[in-house]
């Protein structure tokens, strides 16, 4: 009945801002969040409505973010109306067609190639003190949701001594690598699905968490994606003409290809864990489902990495013993 009464008031208040009526809603897209979109046939276009309820979220920072985004020359929703107290936004429409419906092998190189660009156009507007910290805090904070939701309440699993130190022993070594990065934007969930195919490509979507961090983040979030995988030597060339193009646009990347590939490894642990957690809070506290579904692609891509550096063989050891794998072969026990 919330939502429903929620729908009726933002229904009336678009209707008050533009001055006609009735213009039904439909819903336009789902969101993992407390935020609902809606879909406004106005006849000769379309707009998006946000229904943000403000006791969990906080349109300024949208507005905000996308202020920074345009600013930067990134294509970003046009703020039409707002209505902070009620937690209502009426957004221009960026269109139905998402890269994630769009990418193939075919298309890849392309969308991949404008996102790239896109992204570098954001890194490249990044001041310090305008956006929040992407600090050791938040960086633990996050890495603490793998245990606490996926392990425990998913996988229904109490760490041992043990095995709980030889995870907090990895979680500093992948923290103290994340902040050691050079630091720009972040606009934290730079991944397909939250990119539109349109003029000028891409249109960048859901924003409002930006904050000022490690500069591999976003790269690892759109090359390996929540809902999309791409084999291990596309991944390594796109990630290639990112950093070259970054390195002749003057972003502070690291000169040796080598040790930013690592960053770039290491910071998408921490993303994959975090998202484990994520997707399963999403499913048994939240009820939203089907998140859960790809979980085994997160843990493909942790496998993959961890396997690749001894400092991170305590992780491999305690995912082989949650599968029932050897592990001890690669010298750790717990």
């Amino acid at each position: 009945m919330y939502y429903v009464e929620r729908k009726q008031h933002l229904q009336r208040w678009i209707e008050e801002q533009l001055k006609r009526a009735p213009l039904p809603l439909e819903a336009a897209s789902a969101d993992a969040s407390f935020r609902r979109y809606f879909r406004v046939d106005c006849g000769e276009r379309t707009l998006i409505a946000m229904d943000a309820p403000p006791a969990h979220e906080d349109c300024r920072t949208f507005v905000r973010v996308a202020g920074l985004l345009a600013a930067a020359g990134l294509n970003v929703p046009e703020i039409i109306a707002s209505d902070f107290e009620r937690g209502f936004l009426l957004l221009s429409d960026l269109g139905t067609s998402g890269y994630l419906r769009a990418l193939n092998a075919d298309s890849a190189d392309r969308l991949f190639a404008d996102a790239t660009d896109a992204l570098i156009c954001w890194q490249l507007a990044s001041k310090p003190g305008v956006l929040p910290p992407y600090d050791e805090t938040l960086l633990r904070r996050e890495l603490e949701l793998f245990p606490e939701w996926y392990l425990q309440r998913h996988l229904g699993l109490t760490l041992s001594t043990a095995q709980r130190g030889a995870l907090d022993g990895v979680f500093d070594a992948v923290i103290q690598s994340n902040l050691a990065q050079p630091k720009v934007y972040v606009h934290r969930d730079y991944m397909p699905r939250n990119l539109m195919v349109c003029m000028p490509n891409p249109g960048v979507l859901d924003f409002q968490d930006a904050v000022y961090g490690p500069i591999t983040y976003d790269v690892a979030s759109l090359f390996k994606d929540a809902f999309i995988s791409w084999d291990e030597e596309r991944v390594l060339d796109w990630t290639v003409r990112y950093w070259e193009k970054a390195k002749r646009a003057g972003l502070p990347v690291n000169s040796d290809f080598g040790a930013f590939y690592r960053d770039f490894e290491w910071m998408g642990l921490q993303r994959h864990l975090k998202v484990l957690g994520i997707f399963a809070r999403l499913h048994y506290r939240d009820g939203k489902r089907g998140y859960l579904d790809d979980t085994p692609r997160f843990i493909a891509y942790v496998r993959a990495v961890v396997a690749r550096y001894a400092a991170l063989g305590p992780l491999l050891v305690l995912l082989d013993a949650i599968e029932g794998k050897a592990g001890a072969s690669i010298g750790y026990t717990f």
